[in-house]
């Protein structure tokens, strides 16, 4: 297979959640690659530390602050791209938020914040997207950061979170469909347990606790290890290549077999 089917000279990418972990792995990768990068984040900090590094790399890229469950933002922000970047070729969703809230605790606050970002966030984005790409008839891509909890109940607190991402499963085979004709490509990248500074930050916070539920974790996963960023964004790049030209509609693991090997979730206590 030849390199150029991966060269995104030109490309117009946004990049929901784009300040730090998974999704600034996918403004290096896609960006490395010759995409200009749209960052969009509700960390203001983050997003310029963010650009400080991708200039340092001589990847071009624009910035927006913004909450992406929140309609008039996702709406302002597809008005700066359209009106700074020209029509986006790709977008990245990959926003998301979770919890570890037993189910009869959680309220409903909780419930509306995570699914507002980790679901219909995805939509807003989708959708206003959509808007600019399908009247310029020109091909697309969109990727959707799922999770392997969108098909495993994995219990500990996350069934908000698990429901959101099992939404954006099925919410990617339907716009995969819909938007065929418009020959806008629709994919989705289920992760395992990937190693961000929130990870770390977990369990460095939880000690002991979540080196046990972390010993846990890896006995499910075959290749013995979590995820690093760069592993999903490898992902993201090849979805979002024409080397993926005739791939739509699919939700891809990047979970070293756990769902192979563990389809019925890892146990564990809050």
């Amino acid at each position: 297979m030849s390199a150029k089917v991966f060269d995104l000279t030109g490309k117009v990418v946004v990049v929901t959640g784009a300040a730090g972990g998974i999704g600034m792995a996918v403004c290096r990768q896609l960006g490395g690659s010759g995409a200009t990068i749209i960052l969009s984040d509700i960390d203001k900090s983050g997003l310029e530390r963010s650009k400080i590094e991708l200039d340092s790399l001589g990847i071009k890229c624009g910035t927006f602050v913004g909450n992406t469950s929140i309609e008039s933002e996702v709406i302002a922000l597809y008005q700066y791209v359209l009106k700074d970047f020209g029509v986006p070729d790709v977008l990245v969703n990959n926003a998301a938020q979770g919890t570890h809230t037993p189910p009869q605790d959680t309220t409903l606050e909780i419930w509306n914040r995570v699914i507002g970002t980790s679901l219909t966030g995805y939509f807003l984005n989708a959708r206003e997207f959509a808007k600019l790409v399908i009247p310029a008839k020109k091909p697309a891509v969109v990727v959707n950061i799922s999770s392997i909890a969108g098909s495993s109940a994995i219990g500990r607190g996350n069934f908000a979170y698990s429901t959101a991402k099992g939404g954006v499963n099925q919410f990617t085979r339907e716009l995969a469909i819909e938007w065929a004709k418009s020959k806008i490509r629709v994919n989705a990248i289920q992760p395992c347990s990937v190693n961000t500074p929130g990870w770390r930050k977990w369990v460095e916070t939880e000690g002991e606790a979540a080196k046990a539920l972390t010993t846990l974790l890896l006995r499910g996963i075959p290749l013995g290890r979590v995820a690093e960023p760069e592993d999903i964004a490898n992902a993201v790049h090849f979805l979002a290549s024409d080397a993926a030209a005739m791939i739509t509609g699919t939700i891809l693991p990047v979970d070293g077999g756990n769902l192979a090997y563990n389809a019925g979730g890892t146990l564990g206590e809050y």
